[in-house]
């Protein structure tokens, strides 16, 4: 997000439009399982099941569906690599600091439960950060937050999704065709030379070149969430200018992605069984895995890095942030939910007990988060407004 996005009224109405997002996000999730284990459950299992073509329409929201998402997030991240909390390197190593800790240690907490067994895959999935709920229940604090802390979760969240992403590309592709590979990077190329060297900004040429570039990587082996990725990277791009194309489609996609595309994904992927002696999971290699990666690798990871990079004179702490701030923000990053499911899909692809078991630790796991995060903060900024 630009400095210009994250400052006065237009701040106010995103971190609005978050904790609606997140709230959105929360009913559907409710819903969802309520429905799954109700009278109904089979035939709401079954319809997120149903084929539309070659894919099921849980299919079409995952591969389709969430390429606009990444495409957001692709969006997103170019804007702050311009002009915003990583345009500049001093103050862009803190959140790229803390997003790799955030990262690193969850990652090697869960595979200190799960080395050398059949769930090893998974430890991509407490890696990631959901930017709707962890701004969401930062703006439950109201204005005693500082706007430096907002901004530098906001940061780390998005360098936390490309994160995942490349983690994704390179850890969960299990086949390549190396044809249609190469068509969507010819692709990809093409809207590249379109932009930087030709100037086009029709809308229309991009859009039908990313559908493109989308078909072909679907068909590729690696996932065609990447497609949206890329398709970010071509979008021309101006500084200061809210009328550049890019900055228009972040603005059309926000609440599109918000409140129907994430709450689709959410309704589907969500649609699971509870069986009654669910909690025998809890101490399973997987499931140990992702709650000690979510609650205690995250904070642990976001704050550690943060403090040998500030210690190490790489950057400095937001103004107006202490470290017990930084802590309360490395709590929030322990809300994985949209990624993290998303990552469970690809990494126990077909067993439907882990990614059951999975998503419900996943739910367990973003709880706690939220509520060690919020009740850490509430603490802190009350007694600092006392002093």
């Amino acid at each position: 997000m630009s400095k210009n996005l994250l400052s006065g009224r237009t701040l106010k109405n995103f971190m609005e439009s978050e904790k609606s997002g997140g709230l959105t996000l929360i009913i559907c999730t409710l819903i969802s399982i309520l429905l799954a284990n109700s009278s109904l459950g089979q035939s709401y299992l079954s319809a997120w099941n149903f084929h539309l073509g070659s894919h099921s329409v849980a299919e079409w929201i995952n591969d389709g569906l969430m390429a606009i998402f990444f495409l957001l997030v692709g969006l997103e991240l170019i804007q702050e690599i311009h002009e915003g909390e990583l345009s500049n390197l001093k103050r862009a190593m803190l959140p790229v600091s803390g997003a790799l800790g955030g990262m690193i240690i969850p990652a090697g907490i869960y595979m200190a439960f799960n080395f050398g067994t059949d769930t090893h895959a998974g430890f991509g999935i407490p890696m990631a950060t959901d930017i709707a709920f962890a701004l969401g229940i930062l703006s439950l604090l109201g204005n005693r937050v500082p706007t430096s802390l907002k901004v530098f979760l906001t940061a780390l969240a998005v360098i936390d999704d490309l994160g995942a992403i490349v983690v994704i590309a390179i850890f969960y592709t299990t086949s390549l065709s190396w044809i249609s590979l190469l068509i969507a990077l010819a692709i990809f190329g093409i809207l590249l030379l379109l932009n930087k060297k030709f100037h086009v900004t029709n809308m229309i040429i991009y859009i039908i070149g990313g559908i493109a570039m989308w078909y072909f990587m679907l068909h590729s082996g690696i996932h065609a969430t990447i497609a949206g990725v890329l398709f970010a990277i071509t979008i021309p791009f101006k500084k200061r200018d809210p009328k550049c194309l890019s900055n228009k489609m972040q603005h059309a996609l926000h609440y599109p992605v918000a409140f129907i595309i994430l709450p689709l994904f959410a309704l589907a992927n969500t649609a699971m069984v509870i069986e009654g002696n669910w909690d025998q999971s809890i101490g399973e290699p997987f499931a140990l895995g992702i709650l000690s990666g979510l609650i205690v690798g995250k904070p642990l990871g976001i704050t550690l890095f943060s403090f040998i990079s500030v210690k190490s004179g790489l950057c400095s702490l937001p103004r107006g942030v202490k470290w017990n701030g930084m802590l309360g923000a490395g709590m929030l990053g322990g809300i994985g939910f949209t990624m993290s499911i998303f990552i469970t899909l690809l990494a126990f692809k077909g067993d439907v007990h882990y990614i059951n078991e999975s998503k419900l630790m996943i739910l367990l796991a973003s709880l706690a988060s939220g509520i060690i995060g919020y009740t850490w903060l509430n603490y802190v900024l009350n007694k600092e407004n006392k002093q």
